[in-house]
């Protein structure tokens, strides 16, 4: 190659080079999260998806859509933030199975998928990033035996399991994990019950109808969510059960927090959402730069990074929850968790 066409050759290279630079730094990415029956969405996993952006690159638009449950909803709103361009988009599917389909779609266009929060097991994303879901069902099963082998129930004693819904594949993770803690934990299985949409009436509705069936029998509860939680505990308080049944959780949500600090509910898991979503931002700069993201492990064919959670219990709120800022006590500590809150140490 003689001077000029090295000259010619490199100054294209620079011309491209800043094209691509332009275009990530004024690009479209899109955040669509799958329902409201959970306040973490609003609360923690966009805030902190758009401020990691706001770093990484200022000027990209960040586009924000809530399916509320709703498949045809998610679906519209995902051609919706095609037409405006998006480059990335990530995705906390309504429906896991039916995703398949817009991961299809959008790879088609050269659209960047992560997957969020949810896997999409039929078709792999470009990137999957999580808890591991998995892990959290374990995790809360086991620490539900665990208390109660300390408090004297009997082996042969029965349990109820409330899983999320039945169209969520990590609500599935979640489901497989308190299988795994509750196997040779010597207690059985009384019912098992798949959450439509997650929805806490539904787990309540449910639960009320084991309490009328099993009575005395249930002696403890693994719920796969803090919302499936609280209505399992609204059924025992409605049916004037008294002690409750230790019951878990999972997302650290106010509610759960304060349902903890009264000793309502047993346990939950502290995954701050904003660490998960700043994770996102991160792979989607990446993919805006033309990079390829790391790949920590693969679930599903799936390149992912799964971050491991901390199971919550009265023994351990003040230092996961409160002593890392997670929460404020004036969040929390309010009204009749107030005192709780001075038993526990978490306020003066």
């Amino acid at each position: 190659m003689n001077y000029r066409n090295l000259l010619l050759a490199s100054a294209a290279l620079v011309a491209g080079l800043a094209g691509a630079a332009s275009a990530q730094e004024d690009a479209t990415v899109a955040f669509l999260m799958p329902d409201q029956a959970s306040t973490r969405y609003e609360q923690h996993d966009f805030p902190g998806f758009k401020a990691e952006m706001e770093k990484l690159c200022p000027n990209c638009t960040v586009i924000y859509q809530n399916a509320n449950a709703d498949v045809a909803l998610q679906q519209q709103q995902f051609n919706s933030v095609i037409a405006q361009g998006a480059k990335v988009i990530v995705l906390d599917p309504v429906d896991s199975a039916a995703a398949a389909g817009l991961v299809t779609l959008a790879q088609s266009q050269g659209v960047k998928i992560i997957a969020y929060d949810r896997p999409i097991p039929d078709t792999p994303a470009d990137y999957y990033v999580s808890f591991d879901n998995k892990g959290i069902g374990q995790a809360i099963a086991e620490s539900l035996v665990k208390h109660m082998k300390a408090t004297g129930v009997a082996e042969g004693s029965g349990v109820l399991q409330i899983n999320g819904s039945p169209t969520d594949a990590a609500a599935g993770l979640i489901r497989d994990g308190i299988h795994v803690g509750l196997e040779t934990s010597g207690y059985k299985t009384l019912a098992e019950f798949d959450t439509p949409e997650w929805a806490p009436p539904k787990a309540q509705q449910w639960a009320a109808g084991q309490i009328t069936r099993f009575g005395a029998d249930i002696k403890g509860v693994v719920a796969a969510n803090d919302g499936t939680a609280g209505g399992a505990i609204a059924a025992f308080k409605a049916a004037g059960v008294n002690p409750l049944p230790p019951v878990t959780g999972n997302d650290a949500t106010i509610a759960a927090l304060q349902l903890i600090i009264s000793g309502d509910q047993y346990n939950t898991i502290s995954k701050p959402s904003e660490i998960v979503a700043a994770a996102a931002a991160n792979v989607a700069v990446k993919f805006l730069k033309g990079e390829t993201p790391e790949a920590k492990t693969t679930l599903y064919d799936t390149p992912s990074e799964l971050f491991v959670p901390a199971v919550v219990t009265v023994e351990n709120i003040k230092a996961e929850i409160f002593d890392k800022g997670i929460q404020k006590p004036e969040e929390i500590c309010t009204g009749e968790y107030a005192e709780g809150c001075k038993k526990l140490g978490i306020t003066q």
